[in-house]
């Protein structure tokens, strides 16, 4: 069918019909081919047209000149309860010159699902009326897949929102930039944004939309927050939604799940980019045992078309919490503020168990070897192995950043520095000099440190640190793995520093491929030092360089073990017992050299 120039009078109209459908099921989806070609062949539009509804829903347009070529539409019709129709609509404000055309439409997956005799199986739900059989994951999620309701009955209706009669139990953060906004129909801005709801599949549904234009920033964010949940630890409880993500400059959609509520939580889903004209259907299950909350956050692409719509947010299997999530207050470095200390006679030299209050020497404190029976003397330290998953930093911290700022505030947003990472938050383009997996996992879910050189300028260095280590022993080495991948790597160094005086341990610069590689570097017997990894940034933004499965192995200090040594075993002369296998082996194995006397 097409449409060609008939005159030149003033607000001409051709309308397409189609026949009148009864109702459609809640996968229905509608796609043509389309032909827009001239000088002035003007805008066109298909139009919903629904039995009871005076306003019309704006499925689909096109404007002007599409060049010399047919192109697919894709329509997401959706449940459609009441019979409605489609008319495609070409309008021409006075001269028309060019051809409007449309053929090959097909409707998709539109039929309710058909009757069957029998629906087993825990995971199926037999409709009512219709005899339909169902996933039951799609039982009170606020979509009639039944096609007589049945699926939608007895919900309870804190656990789940349409937005129809407005945010239900779901709020808006006042730590974010800016606010999601209730909305009937399209955004304000053409081509982008969601043109219905997906509740009603109307222009009178109302639904969430995150506002792209000014004065919203790039990386501005907008975060809803849920009601709060009692510990689910089997799994069962689980949060649906249907997103919305269409707009050439559509940045990025995530959801977190928090136990703490001065804390932004842990990632549980994302999405980067544009992702078409239509709602998408996401399951998410949640696993805590600690009551928790759900935020969804959306961040603001780089300019005005990157608008995001949420609707029909549900939850099952999960049951409100009356109480309110702990607050958590911390100190510059991330780490949380010691309790009181407890009674004791400790002097100013000695370190305080928590606990018991029993004293040890402060050269017992961060030596890798618990001295204290409830491990506090080892718990502002740095770990012994640390693979970064669930955001742990492992007491690994950035001095440089905590000298500028006292809780990393806007002010180090662009400095060369280092940030956990993981291949699944990678932005589009950032895959070629990014690992896409960590070590640990070997996932794009698993976590790794990384500097990232789009921060920065060529020179920079960024230094993370561990605590200051007490006291280690002669065999003490660590080990981590390193990606350094991309045509503009710098260089990566390992670093003792003991007081004011800072050496180097080991480096690597340069491009070494797409991949981890092991990295050994010895320590031995050292006191009140700390250990730094120095990345360098290249000239350019192409060259993370990434660590991963950081282990101090074989570091607790030597101990005297109060008894007599064995045959087997050399007696240092501070009463250690050592191997005879590591005298006279250029390892000072004692701590006071004497293994490598050369009397022996």
């Amino acid at each position: 069918m097409f449409v060609r120039k008939k005159s030149n009078s003033i607000s001409q109209v051709a309308q397409l019909r189609s026949p009148k459908f009864k109702q459609s099921g809640s996968n229905c989806t509608l796609t043509f081919w389309y032909y827009n070609y001239g000088l002035s062949v003007g805008a066109a539009e298909m139009q919903l047209l629904v039995d009871g509804l005076e306003q019309p829903t704006v499925l689909w347009r096109v404007y002007y000149n599409q060049g010399n070529q047919w192109l697919k539409a894709v329509i997401q019709l959706g449940r459609l309860p009441h019979p409605f129709q489609l008319s495609l609509e070409k309008i021409s404000l006075g001269i028309y010159d060019g051809i409007s055309a449309i053929d090959d439409v097909t409707f998709e997956n539109c039929a309710l699902p058909s009757p069957v005799l029998s629906c087993e199986g825990p995971n199926r739900f037999w409709c009512r009326d219709t005899k339909a059989c169902v996933d039951r994951l799609s039982v009170c999620d606020l979509v009639d897949n039944c096609g007589d309701g049945s699926d939608e009955e007895n919900c309870n209706p804190d656990l789940q929102c349409d937005f129809e009669n407005g945010m239900c139990n779901w709020e808006q953060a006042t730590e974010d930039d800016f606010d999601w906004i209730r909305i009937q129909g399209p955004t304000p801005t053409v081509n982008t944004g969601p043109l219905k709801d997906h509740t009603t599949g109307t222009a009178r549904g109302h639904y969430l939309y995150m506002e792209s234009s000014k004065p919203q920033q790039f990386q501005d964010t907008a975060v809803l927050l849920s009601p709060l949940f009692n510990p689910s630890v089997t799994g069962t409880c689980i949060f649906r939604f249907h997103y919305h993500m269409f707009g050439k400059q559509v940045y990025k959609l995530s959801v977190f799940q928090r136990a703490v509520s001065n804390t932004k939580g842990w990632l549980l889903w994302y999405k980067f980019g544009n992702q078409g004209n239509r709602w998408i259907r996401q399951t998410i299950r949640i696993s805590s045992s600690k009551p928790f909350q759900i935020l969804v956050k959306g961040t603001v692409g780089d300019s005005f078309t990157g608008d995001i719509g949420l609707d029909d947010m549900s939850f099952r299997g999960c049951t409100l919490y009356n109480g309110n999530l702990p607050t958590v207050s911390t100190t510059t470095s991330g780490t949380s503020v010691p309790a009181t200390v407890p009674m004791n006679n400790c002097t100013e030299k000695e370190f305080v168990c928590r606990v018991s209050g029993h004293c040890i020497q402060m050269i017992q404190k961060c030596d890798f070897r618990p001295d204290c029976s409830d491990k506090s003397d080892e718990t502002a330290c740095v770990t012994e192995v640390c693979n970064f998953d669930n955001e742990k930093r492992c007491g690994w911290y950035q001095p440089a950043l905590e000298e500028m700022s006292g809780n990393y505030s806007i002010h180090t947003t662009n400095i060369f520095k280092w940030e956990l990472g993981r291949g699944a938050n990678l932005h589009p383009g950032q895959e070629k000099n990014s690992p896409l997996v960590d070590h640990t996992t070997c996932t794009e879910e698993g976590w790794y440190l990384f500097a990232d050189s789009s921060n920065g300028e060529f020179g920079h260095t960024a230094d993370i640190a561990t605590p200051v280590i007490s006291l280690t022993g002669p065999k003490c080495k660590i080990i981590f793995w390193n990606h350094m991948n991309g045509s503009t790597i710098g260089s990566l160094e390992v670093l003792c520093k003991t007081h004011n005086l800072t050496s180097k341990l080991w480096s690597q610069s340069g491009n070494q491929g797409p991949q981890w590689n092991r990295a050994e570097v010895f320590l031995g017997i050292r006191s009140d030092f700390q250990v730094v990894f120095r990345a360098k940034r290249g000239v350019s933004y192409m060259g993370d360089v990434a660590v991963d499965d950081i282990t101090f192995e074989d570091c607790s200090p030597l101990l005297i073990s109060g008894r007599p040594c064995t045959p087997e075993e050399f007696t240092c002369a501070n009463k250690y017992c050592i191997l005879k296998d590591n005298l006279c082996d250029f390892v000072n194995d004692c701590a006071d050299n004497s293994d490598e006397s050369p009397a022996i």
